[in-house]
């Protein structure tokens, strides 16, 4: 399947090898004349997205964000985030293709934020799509990591699908960090390392440093826990702890991701990379779903 890669990055590349790669701006494919487009990237069965994100986190700035301009540590242009999944919208009317997946994260649903969704499917229902949104788990969906993110999945008016009657339940067995674990963990050093190992059971990092240094530090902090589903992964590795005080190494963080082991990261961090990647099984399980309700038929 022909891929349009919209990230300043090469690991696309690398380990995809795209029948047609544009390596720019999505603004800058957007301006592309339609007559240079390749015919084979219009009317494309799938075309998935997934507009970064931050600006809609719950853990971020939120509304203080929106209408700011951030750079990227990838090598984007300096850019505003919270209209870029209306950017994406600009690209499939270019493409139209029969279906669309575009992810975000939960925090699109909550609070201000609704506006955006309200707007989202005002503009794919201009542009001729019907849409509905999920919010998917990842733990649900034999992903091992506690990952939810908000899922719109349109069609194209003339495909005569109702994409609220979509099945996107998933009922996958939870799978445990203890399933993924290797045999290292990444020594810590410091005082949430020694905080950690004078936690108590019913404590998070947070109330353990405020019990044991009398300070308002690790809020944010999780522990894997062996017998529970590995925490959210995000762009920050360290914010995630063993039990023991250490980090999780690079390779259960792949594993929580459910990239394979033997993707090619290239000189990308892989925790970055990661956490802010939607997990591939989730789009697996989704177009599996899809291709399983017969749409495509």
């Amino acid at each position: 399947m022909p891929v349009v890669a919209d990230r300043q990055w090469d690991i696309n590349l690398q380990n995809h090898h795209p029948k047609y790669n544009y390596l720019m701006d999505i603004r800058d494919f957007n301006k592309i004349p339609d007559s240079e487009i390749p015919e084979e990237l219009k009317n494309l069965d799938i075309l998935d997205g997934s507009p970064p994100c931050t600006t809609f986190s719950m853990a971020g700035d939120r509304e203080e964000s929106w209408g700011k301009k951030k750079k990227f540590r990838e090598g984007q242009a300096e850019q505003t985030l919270d209209d870029l999944s209306f950017v994406f919208i600009e690209t499939v009317a270019k493409l139209r293709p029969k279906c669309v997946i575009m992810e975000n994260v939960e925090g699109l649903i909550k609070g201000e934020a609704w506006s955006y969704v309200q707007k989202i499917y005002k503009q794919l229902n201009d542009i001729g799509y019907r849409v509905h949104h999920w919010l998917l788990k990842g733990e649900n969906m034999g992903v091992p990591q506690t990952r939810h993110r908000v899922f719109f999945i349109a069609f194209r008016e003339d495909m005569n699908v109702i994409p609220r009657n979509l099945d996107m339940s998933f009922n996958y067995e939870p799978i445990t960090y203890g399933e993924i674990k290797d045999d290292h963990e990444v020594v810590a050093q410091g005082k949430m390392h020694d905080a950690i190992v004078q936690r108590l059971p019913h404590e998070s990092v947070g109330d353990t440093m405020w019990r044991v240094y009398g300070v308002k530090s690790g809020l944010t902090h999780r522990i894997a826990f062996e017998d529970k589903v590995f925490p959210t992964q995000t762009g920050n590795h360290h914010d995630i702890w063993t039990v023991s005080g250490n980090h999780p190494t690079k390779l259960e963080v792949i594993r929580s991701q459910s990239f394979p082991e033997d993707y090619d990261f290239g000189k990308q961090n892989v925790e970055y990379i990661c956490g802010m990647s939607v997990p591939p099984l989730m789009i697996k399980r989704i177009v599996e779903r899809l291709v399983e309700s017969g749409v495509f038929k």
